[in-house]
């Protein structure tokens, strides 16, 4: 490096890269490095579903704000970004008793209620067997393959200096140890996701954080589907902190733990997100600090056959499975902290990186907090 940029940017995942986006947006010098030669790891591997009104209230400026950057940033860059919304079907009384109370809590600028074939139709199903359903008109879909890897490039044609395949050893007061020798900076946003174990374990020890890994699936998309479909069912109303504190989602709780045990063992979150090359499928959820790379194909079928049950699919094509990865915390959705006066660390610890990331940027950049951000309930028993 020949200059000392105004900032460095350890990790060149979406949260990463918003950083640097905003950091650029202010006029300030920036510099990403990263281990891998392009985005690769969780950023990549989810629904590129930014679902802003399902998060709890007390994130809820936070996800305006990300909401804000994820429209500025598919302006500038050129990726897809789709205003779409979020469709919900209620199939029984219990998830639409739970879209209702949400709808009173938030209001009809940001839920707004529907028939069953309203929701029928908002799906691309129109034999969907539903009692109602609900439209989120702010929630927005990307392509999670493409929104990375093209806002890394338009960073990089924009000024944005960055450093591929270099592991980085250490970070303190401005300098950053690599195996390439030291960088400087002013400041300094480390947004390693669950590699924080590696570059602070003590703090990753403190909040608890571990591997979430889940099972997708993409599969061909019929026509009659929307290409920008985001839809959640109901275990997503017994998970998303915003539904899952309604008065009702404990008895829907319970009715899934009857209705669909298979699901709440998995510890689910049923979702269909479409994207260009067709419909993602997910997810399941399990937790350990060293995950084994294999998926199970029972979990994966039970979780395609669930999701074109809904969707009126009779015979899938699957095109893609993997396993994604992303970090969690049983104890703290957002781990912000800030270990010397020039270094900030910032990871989302559950799946709702996407959607906050430009929300979480700029909380690192200017030194923001939001104290009380935990789980609604315990997501390993109760799918919440």
């Amino acid at each position: 490096m020949t200059s000392t940029p105004d900032l460095i940017v350890v990790g060149s995942g979406i949260i990463g890269l918003a950083t640097a986006f905003l950091a650029h947006e202010q006029g300030r010098t920036v510099t990403v490095i990263d281990s891998a030669d392009r985005p690769v790891g969780s950023s990549i591997q989810n629904f590129g579903h930014a679902c802003f009104t399902g998060q709890a209230d007390i994130i809820q400026d936070v996800a305006a704000v990300a909401r804000d950057g994820w429209r500025r940033a598919a302006a500038a860059a050129g990726f897809w970004a789709a205003e779409s919304g979020t469709w919900i079907p209620a199939t029984t009384d219990a998830e639409m008793q739970v879209l209702r109370e949400f709808a009173d809590h938030r209001g009809a600028d940001q839920v707004t209620l529907v028939d069953a074939a309203g929701v029928a139709a908002g799906i691309g199903h129109p034999g969907l067997a539903a009692v109602g359903g609900a439209h989120l008109p702010w929630d927005m879909r990307v392509n999670p393959r493409e929104a990375a890897p093209v806002l890394a490039d338009w960073l990089a044609r924009e000024g944005v200096a960055f450093v591929w395949n270099t592991q980085v050893t250490g970070v303190a007061d401005g300098v950053v140890e690599t195996v390439r020798g030291d960088f400087r900076a002013t400041d300094v946003v480390v947004c390693p996701g669950y590699r924080l174990m590696g570059l602070f374990p003590e703090l990753a020890e403190r909040h608890e954080l571990r591997v979430c890994t889940l099972v997708m699936t993409l599969i061909d998309r019929p026509d009659r589907i929307p290409a920008e479909l985001g839809m959640l069912t109901g275990t997503s109303l017994a998970r998303y902190d915003g539904f899952a504190a309604m008065p009702g989602a404990g008895a829907l709780r319970e009715e899934l733990a009857h209705r669909e045990p298979e699901l709440v063992d998995c510890i689910a979150n049923l979702m269909v997100a479409g994207i260009p090359g067709g419909l993602l499928v997910g997810d399941s959820h399990a937790y350990s600090l060293s995950p084994e790379p294999f998926i199970d194909e029972e979990i994966g079928q039970l979780l395609l056959n669930r999701a074109t049950g809904l969707l009126g699919i009779d015979r899938p094509v699957v095109r893609q499975r993997w396993l994604g990865q992303y970090a969690d915390s049983p104890a703290t959705n957002l781990i912000l902290d800030r270990p010397d006066s020039r270094t900030t660390v910032a990871v989302v610890a559950s799946g709702i990186g996407m959607t906050l990331s430009f929300g979480v940027a700029d909380l690192a950049l200017t030194g923001g907090s939001v104290s009380g951000f935990r789980p609604a309930g315990d997501r390993r028993v109760t799918c919440t």
